[in-house]
């Protein structure tokens, strides 16, 4: 019973653990200081509150009494709360239903105030109201009326005095007048049913056409087709006249002035017909000189007659331009074995100067009829190669793109009647494309009797590697070409003159460029193993001069300023061409052709400096290295490299000194070619002594740090060598010297040479391996034993890779060859 009653008193307490947030919120709201209130009572710490000695215990009945007293109160207020929450949910439902009524009894009422409200507002809307809309309707009507009465009243009237006034030929008055009764008989558009206004539609009508008949018989006879022009000057009437012909249709003003500006240039057909010696164009000035004097007399005579808004001196001289272009064209076709290039460009240039002429005294504004189209292509003012004319020769050339760098869009024309009159020249450009060809073709044959005749260019080590002038020349024509065929056509013309310098730009590659680069002869001269070891600095010629290396430099250096100036020339063709035609303009095989030159250039540079180091490899390759007996400077051989590769990279650095990059490339491409031949004169050398091996471990690493300076050698001012050059540097001479070390150490025992071999080479190479070997001077019997352990040593190539003759393992770092160097050296000096 005592283990139950324990069970119970447990889960009760268990159930009585309430959280955190719920005691302090009791607490709170009821504040105790009562111990058996708080949440962390202990009953053991009660007990021995209240009883703390012995003594205490004499007391014992009168605490347990008290403690009763107080169960049986609490139980009397615990018994006293429940029975009071009996009745709490009868309660809240009778509160909630007695809401409930009370809301659907506020929504009753509120429904019928509603309701009333709007009886109240139709009834207003009915019975109020009803009598103003009548009224304002009534309003509206009646003003209606009386204003289309008024205008029937004006209506009648001006067709009267319209009528009377065109038989009295009165145009001033009825310029006004005519204008007024049409804008009247607009308002009576939707009476046209009732009968008295469509006859009054139609009287006016009738009053309209016989307005336009009497207007253009006056002009007829004012001006007739044929016969003088009627002496004085023009009448008030026909000025007036033209003020009517503004309001009548569109078609009598066009009838007026067709005729009068053919009456106006009746004479100029008669004077320049195709038979006459005048209508040639050597004598296209005339042309021009006689419509300036007939612009001049119009103003003069009938300057007042016409409206300003007509632009008459415009439309004369714009119908002049077509009927010149018409007749130019015809006797074109006629005579044309008899054009000749500079006949052609001097009739463009006059013709475009009076263009311009036009542009500058009249606004275009009578193009816009259809007549004439507007030219599409680019005025010459966007022509490519026009930059600062102040400058020199080869700053002219030089294109200079936008700031974004980025081609920009053609613009339009400045000029609206570009192309009005010399568009008749552009099926005739093909004398002019002919002729550039032949210039540009002479222009080349100059070129290379030029460099025949005064030589390569001098050396310039101070200024760098200079462009050749032809090539400036070339652009110089090139440009001149571009600003005239611009200015002619932009059309198909564009297209064959980018043809003609796509092919001068190739000759001029290839005849001029790579034509003139030096040969390379397959014999190297009798040098002999002693003279090598035996020569003095300076007693070795490289095989190219001095002046062919500044020769060779100043093409690269003129191959590089036409590769970046064809593609700039490419840039402003497109946008000087009509945008149909910008795809058929690539000049992406002349850049290529440039390309090659420079490639070409910095091959034979390295084939020279390669070439003149090849007598020193072969006789390092060429000496007893198994009776070396110390350790001195470096050899003979390594001097004679290190001559050679200072007396050519300063000369070859200074004259590519504007093209550094291609600098860099001649030193990538010559550190490409001489370590891997120098390696394989590394393994020529053999047998090796322990002493050959360091040695040559010697002369490798001061070839290698000469390699590294290679950039700058010989130079006041030390640039940090690029780092793809470094990187090609170190590697090929680190495997250089890892062949050397491997060769150093002992081959016994050999599973540790082979290991050691695997290790520093990273090279699973048979081929290698053997010419280790035979480095060492090893036997055939021991070569065979050695095979055999390094084929069984081999690391198991990655899953995946198939089987081939030599695998890559993963090298040193440079970190770890740089210490071992370190530590080799160490060793030389100790020995030393």
């Amino acid at each position: 019973m005592e283990e139950d009653e324990l069970e119970l008193a447990a889960g009760l307490e268990a159930a009585l653990e309430l959280a955190p947030a719920v005691q302090a919120a009791i607490e709170q709201v009821f504040p105790s200081q009562d111990p058996l209130d708080r949440a962390d009572f202990n009953a053991v710490e009660y007990i021995n509150t209240l009883f703390p000695t012995e003594q205490s215990l004499a007391n014992i009945d009168e605490v347990v009494n008290k403690i009763r007293l107080k169960i049986r109160k609490l139980d009397d207020n615990i018994r006293t709360v429940v029975r009071g929450q009996t009745n709490v949910g009868q309660d809240g439902r009778q509160a909630l239903e007695e809401a409930q009524k009370a809301i659907q009894q506020l929504f009753g009422k509120i429904k019928d105030i509603k309701d009333k409200a709007e009886k109240s507002e139709q009834m207003v809307s009915n019975k109020i109201t009803r009598d103003i809309k009548q009224l304002d309707h009534a309003k509206r009507h009646l003003t209606t009326s009386i204003t289309t009465l008024n205008h029937l009243h004006m209506l009648a009237g001006g067709v009267d005095s319209l009528e009377a006034m065109t038989r009295r030929r009165q145009y001033g008055e009825v310029a006004n007048l005519l204008q007024g009764v049409v804008n009247v008989l607009e308002h009576f558009n939707k009476y046209m049913g009732i009968p008295q206004i469509r006859q009054l539609s139609e009287r006016v009508k009738a009053a309209q056409n016989e307005l336009g008949q009497q207007i253009l018989a006056d002009f007829e006879e004012a001006f007739p087709s044929q016969g003088t022009k009627r002496p004085g000057g023009p009448s008030n009437v026909l000025r007036d006249a033209c003020l009517v012909a503004n309001v009548l249709d569109p078609r009598i003003k066009q009838e007026i002035i067709k005729k009068f500006i053919k009456q106006h240039l009746s004479e100029y057909l008669v004077l320049f017909q195709e038979n006459q010696d005048v209508a040639w164009l050597d004598k296209i000035d005339r042309r021009y000189a006689w419509i300036k004097r007939q612009l001049v007399d119009y103003e003069e005579k009938y300057g007042r007659m016409f409206p300003q808004e007509w632009c008459m001196t415009e439309r004369i001289a714009v119908e002049f331009c077509h009927v010149t272009r018409t007749e130019l064209a015809k006797i074109m076709r006629t005579r044309a074995k008899e054009i000749e290039v500079k006949l052609l460009l001097f009739a463009i240039q006059r013709t475009t100067n009076f263009e311009g002429l036009l542009a500058k005294r009249f606004s275009g504004c009578t193009l816009a009829d259809g007549t004439v189209k507007k030219p599409e292509a680019p005025p010459p003012s966007t022509n490519p190669f026009l930059e600062d004319e102040t400058g020199t020769e080869t700053d002219e050339i030089v294109i200079e793109k936008s700031d974004a760098d980025k081609p920009k869009k053609p613009k339009v024309p400045d000029n609206p009647f570009h192309g009005i009159v010399s568009k008749c020249f552009e099926p005739h450009l093909y004398v002019y494309i002919e002729s550039q060809d032949k210039n540009l073709s002479e222009l080349i044959d100059r070129f290379v009797a030029d460099f025949k005749a005064q030589g390569p260019p001098k050396p310039n080590v101070d200024e760098g590697g200079a462009v050749l002038p032809s090539c400036a020349d070339l652009f110089v024509y090139y440009k001149k070409c571009m600003v005239q065929c611009s200015q002619l056509s932009t059309g198909e013309p564009m297209i064959a003159l980018t043809t003609i310098f796509q092919k001068y730009l190739r000759e001029y590659a290839w005849k001029i460029l790579s034509g003139n680069l030096p040969k390379t002869t397959s014999s190297s001269g009798g040098l002999t193993i002693t003279s090598l070891l035996k020569e003095k600095e300076g007693s070795e010629v490289a095989k190219f001069t001095l002046e062919e290396l500044c020769l060779i430099c100043s093409i690269l250096s003129t191959a590089e300023y036409c590769l970046a100036t064809t593609q700039q020339l490419e840039e402003k063709l497109k946008e000087k061409v009509d945008a149909s035609l910008v795809e058929r303009i690539n000049l992406t095989g002349e850049t290529d052709t440039f390309s090659i030159v420079i490639s070409n250039s910095i091959q034979l540079l390295v084939q020279d400096l390669d070439a003149a180091c090849d007598p020193a490899l072969t006789a390092m390759s060429k000496m007893q290295w198994q009776n070396v007996e110390h350790v001195g400077d470096q050899s003979p051989y390594v001097t004679s490299v290190i001559l050679h590769i200072k007396q050519n990279v300063p000369i070859i650095r200074d004259n590519l000194a504007s093209t550094r990059k291609y600098f860099t490339q001649f030193c990538i491409k010559f550190a490409n070619s001489f370590i891997p031949k120098f390696i394989n004169h590394l393994f020529k050398c053999k047998p090796i002594s322990m002493v050959g091996a360091e040695q040559l471990l010697l002369d490798t690493h001061s070839l290698k740090m000469v390699l590294l300076d290679l950039p700058s050698i010989g130079s006041q001012v030390v640039r940090k060598a690029p780092a793809s050059y470094t990187r090609i540097v170190v590697k090929g001479m680190t495997r250089a010297e890892m062949i050397l070390k491997v060769v150093m150490a002992p081959h016994e025992p050999p599973v540790v040479f082979v290991d050691n071999y695997i290790k520093l080479l990273a090279d699973c190479s048979t081929d290698t391996f053997q010419k280790i070997l035979d480095m060492k001077g090893l036997k055939r019997s021991e070569q065979s034993s050695m095979l055999e352990l390094f084929r069984q040593r081999l690391p198991a190539p990655p899953s995946g890779v198939e089987n081939s003759g030599s695998l890559s393992l993963s090298a040193p770092t440079p970190e770890q060859e740089s210490s071992r160097i370190r530590k080799l050296e160490k060793l030389i000096k100790k020995r030393l």
